[in-house]
């Protein structure tokens, strides 16, 4: 007798890695680099905004990764209960093993930032992936990037993905006055840094400098995520220029006040919708 078919997904592939090496790149930027043999469950791809599920378990409960999440969910109190949490990779190396992560970190709050900040060599990081949607077009004529600390990491590794006689511009807000990127941009790639206070506050910065900057001709491709309200207000500023057809990759990463919990459920919501 075969059984019933069931709605439930197939398990995601969970890559169960060690911390190798915690550095801080800024006051508020710590770089996670983690690797092992368990990469090899790792599903990479070309994408420039690859991210993975992050996934967390109360220590207490004394379980090793791989988790059966489904059944973990099921079983526990909500306040045992598995989270995720979503973090765009930086480099992976599958020759080497090794997979890096840029952490945020703003005090104690939340559950990955903490956790980033006070591991060590040795510990276990388990995750899922990756995802990711964007890659720079080559063939575009120039390049506009908008984003805060959240969204370095895929600005980054675009810049670093796009040939050295590349054009654009990239608007880049932070709250740590290093103004530095951990590889060079290509020379014809202005970066604009845009300081401010806590991330979150300041919704109109990006949008202010995007409708105060320059204006290249030609096809332009766009990349735009950050805070929920900033990438709705450069979303607005948008509809007034012209992409020359070229591609526009733009969403929130998270929201100022919410907990990612919460931020994915409002994407369901009239307040997490991004007007295309």
């Amino acid at each position: 007798m075969t059984e019933p078919a069931t709605n439930r997904r197939a398990p995601r592939p969970q890559a169960v890695l060690t911390v190798r090496r915690r550095e801080w790149l800024s006051p508020h930027i710590v770089r996670i680099t983690a690797g092992g043999d368990g990469l090899s469950a790792f599903r990479t791809n070309d994408y420039t905004d690859k991210y993975v599920k992050i996934i967390f378990l109360d220590p207490g409960l004394g379980l090793t990764p791989p988790y059966d999440l489904a059944a973990l969910r099921e079983s526990l109190p909500p306040e045992q209960r598995p989270v995720t949490r979503t973090y765009t990779v930086r480099r992976v190396d599958l020759d080497q093993q090794i997979l890096d992560i840029d952490f945020v970190v703003h005090g104690s709050d939340g559950i990955a930032a903490p956790w980033a900040a006070s591991t060590h060599p040795g510990d276990i990081l388990a995750l899922s992936g990756a995802g990711g949607a964007y890659a720079p077009d080559l063939g575009d004529d120039w390049h506009l990037f908008l984003g805060d600390e959240s969204a370095l990491p895929a600005i980054s590794s675009a810049l670093e993905a796009l040939p050295s006689d590349a054009q654009g511009i990239a608007y880049l807000e932070t709250q740590d006055t290093g103004h530095s990127l951990d590889r060079p941009a290509p020379a014809g790639v202005e970066l604009v840094w845009l300081d401010r206070d806590k991330p979150g506050t300041a919704p109109q910065l990006l949008a202010s400098a995007l409708a105060a900057g320059p204006w290249r001709p030609g096809r332009v491709g766009v990349f735009a995520h950050g805070e929920r309200e900033s990438m709705k207000a450069v979303r607005a500023a948008l509809k007034h220029r012209d992409l020359g057809g070229g591609h526009l990759s733009l969403s929130g990463y998270w929201a100022y006040g919410r907990s990612e919990d919460r931020f994915q459920a409002e994407k369901r919501e009239p307040i997490g919708q991004i007007e295309a």
